[in-house]
């Protein structure tokens, strides 16, 4: 099928790992709270996340040749259903994010301890890994998650109004790209203005984490180091704002076609 061709199923797996590092970054602060070094954990998460928002930018040059490809008559038709495989991939890289956090929690906190130890270089860390077989010793730590790892969690503890911002946020972050590149589609007179609308919707969506999520953790497991808050509450949040995550990448199916229509509305405001 034309919906599974090599290009997107190219793409698909860059946008699948892309959100798997998204998820697992909430495995850094979880680390660095067990280990008490948050601030070495910090460094690590910003880097994590750098790396998986800029990653994300990156998808614009490669789906926009998707819709170069695309035969004339059927763009419409054929982009949004390829469209639609690549936001399913990002809801299939949440999952596997959520499927490695506990593995990942454990590789995390060894690799804050040493990165502590190598004075902060991650360079330094990555070759310490490959000199003592540090990686070898890291199979050790897979685990698979189960009701184990979810004991002690008070689900009616966690704050419901933040699973739905970061809910919503993700899933407007899930779509930037694509529902700005839909809408150079369907306005071709605006397509230039649809397409660079993309930066300015996933830039607000990544201050609105900033604002509204990032702080809420951070403080918690501050809180955790510092012995006034309870590591099972820092994990319960953690695992709310990954399941939080998986259900916007789902939501981001259904404000898909809205979101370009409404990009296509904003752009004309873009064109003097």
């Amino acid at each position: 099928m034309e919906f599974f061709s090599l290009p997107v199923i190219s793409i698909a797996l860059f946008i699948l790992i892309i959100h798997s590092i998204e998820t697992l970054a909430y495995a850094v602060r979880l680390s660095g709270a067990r280990v008490k070094l948050i601030a070495s954990a910090l460094s690590l998460f910003n880097m994590m996340v750098i790396v998986s928002r800029m990653s994300n930018m990156m998808q614009q040059p490669f789906t926009g040749g998707l819709i170069d490809a695309a035969p004339e008559g059927r763009e419409l038709e054929l982009i949004e259903g390829q469209f639609r495989v690549l936001i399913g991939a990002s809801t299939l890289g949440t999952i596997v994010g959520i499927v490695l956090l506990p593995t990942f929690v454990a590789l995390f906190s060894r690799g804050i301890i040493h990165l502590s130890e190598q004075g902060g270089s991650v360079p330094r860390l990555i070759k310490l890994g490959f000199k003592n077989d540090l990686y070898k010793r890291g199979i050790n730590h897979i685990s698979k998650p189960g009701r184990r790892y979810l004991k002690g969690i008070n689900s009616r503890a966690i704050p419901k109004r933040l699973f739905f911002i970061n809910m919503m946020i993700t899933a407007v972050y899930t779509i930037g790209v694509l529902s700005a590149l839909y809408a150079a589609i369907i306005v071709p007179d605006r397509g230039h203005s649809a397409t660079m609308a993309s930066g300015l919707i996933n830039g607000i969506a990544t201050i609105l984490l900033t604002l509204f999520i990032d702080p809420k953790i951070s403080v918690l497991a501050d809180d955790v180091v510092n012995g006034n808050g309870d590591y099972t509450e820092l994990k319960g949040l953690s695992i709310m704002m990954v399941m939080s995550r998986l259900f916007g990448t789902v939501i981001a199916q259904l404000i898909f076609i809205p979101g370009a229509y409404y990009v296509a509305w904003m752009s004309k405001f873009f064109v003097s």
